[in-house]
């Protein structure tokens, strides 16, 4: 290793194998279950309890997008509907039918939604835990796999309960937990999780996050943490680590060069790794247009988009596809090249033949451009950030 570029040294330590050879084998499997891994997140409850509005706020979505999960008073969802993530195709949340509706009766619920699909289950409310409720999370621990309560709407009851004299926020919110609890008392002590899905800033939706990271399988916790909306300065830092954490792979699984074990690792390089993982970046960042707008009507800062204006979301935005392909085809020559021509000395060098400290150099750049502007917008949205 002592004859090797510093930069390969760095990256063999950090991938935690001995060799180049095993760093590189490690770091090609790495990267393809890091882009790849599936993740199916199965939403149910009662029928009207706003799963479908989860459902689209997860996605980063309005009710009234093109896309979105329908919603409405009345049961919208007759059989169990899959939806890809629209930035992370990998990841899928499903909007199943409300449990004892007629077709969907709670003793053969899990057999009819095809239970073994789901990594977890969100069991969701806007009103207290019934029966139902109760009987589904029994049967779901029986069967081994997680679910989680969550009362939705919780933005609905604080905007009643301001109306009254004496409101207190904080009590009102105690007050619900404690009842959703009291009703669940039989499976034990489970948490309760307060959102909502018109506004995931506030409540409990960040603890529901970092519960499933804490119990999520390491590869499932990174593709859940690249679709999670950035809902807190907190989580936005979770990202950014996560993908620094993750250029050592995407450098050698770049590189290509398990038969050329040689200073530098100077070959062809696969830009189009560079490039799928630098705009999988922007999007689990919140760069794209779409979630810049959504944020900044939010909190009435129409400035906010004309921040995103870094050498590398640029060279995303203009060189791009326009939607979100888990491609290689998204790695134009025009955005490479376009990449390249960002680092001193390298100009517009052709794609092949760069070194692997170039192409390691390339991905931090990368990374930390779009991580400070995401830091720049989130701040001035009023994100509070703490280094």
């Amino acid at each position: 290793m002592e004859n090797q570029d510093p930069a390969v040294v760095d990256a063999i330590k950090a991938s935690g194998e001995s060799t180049l050879e095993k760093a590189i084998a490690k770091a090609k499997i790495k990267f393809d279950q890091f882009v790849n891994i599936s993740l199916n997140i199965a939403v149910t409850g009662k029928t009207g309890a706003g799963k479908s509005s989860f459902v689209n706020a997860f996605r980063g979505l309005k009710d009234e997008d093109d896309g979105a999960a329908p919603t409405g008073p009345i049961q919208t969802t007759m059989e169990p509907i899959m939806y890809e993530h629209p930035k992370m195709p990998n990841v899928k949340i499903w909007d199943l039918p409300g449990i004892g509706s007629p077709n969907f009766k709670a003793k053969t619920y899990l057999k009819d939604v095809k239970f073994n699909t789901y990594d977890f289950f969100i069991i969701l409310t806007s009103e207290r835990f019934m029966e139902h409720d109760i009987m589904l999370a029994k049967e779901i621990k029986k069967l081994k796999k997680s679910f989680y309560f969550v009362r939705s709407k919780i933005d609905n009851d604080i905007k009643s309960e301001k109306m009254k004299k004496g409101f207190d926020e904080q009590k009102v919110l105690s007050i619900i937990r404690e009842d959703c609890q009291k009703n669940l008392k039989e499976l034990g002590d489970p948490k309760v999780f307060l959102i909502s899905s018109r506004d995931l800033e506030k409540y409990d939706f960040e603890s529901l996050q970092n519960i499933l990271e804490d119990e999520l399988p390491e590869l499932k916790k990174d593709a859940l943490l690249q679709a999670w909306p950035v809902c807190s300065a907190a989580c936005l830092e979770k990202k950014i680590r996560m993908f620094k954490r993750m250029t050592w792979a995407a450098s050698f699984a770049s590189a290509g060069v398990a038969v050329i074990p040689v200073p530098g690792l100077s070959a062809a390089c696969d830009l189009g790794i560079v490039v799928l993982f630098l705009i999988r970046c922007y999007y689990a960042f919140d760069l794209d247009e779409r979630s810049l707008t959504r944020l900044s009507e939010k909190v009435n800062k129409p400035h906010l988009k004309d921040l995103a204006k870094s050498k590398f979301v640029t060279a995303i935005r203009e060189k791009a596809l326009s939607r979100f392909q888990v491609s290689t085809a998204l790695a134009t020559i025009a955005t490479a090249e376009f990449f390249l021509s960002l680092i001193p000395g390298v100009g517009s060098a052709a794609a092949a033949g760069i070194s692997f400290a170039t192409t390691q150099y390339l991905l931090t750049e990368g990374v930390n451009d779009l991580a400070n502007t995401a830091r720049v917008i989130r701040k001035e949205a009023g994100f509070a950030f703490v280094h």
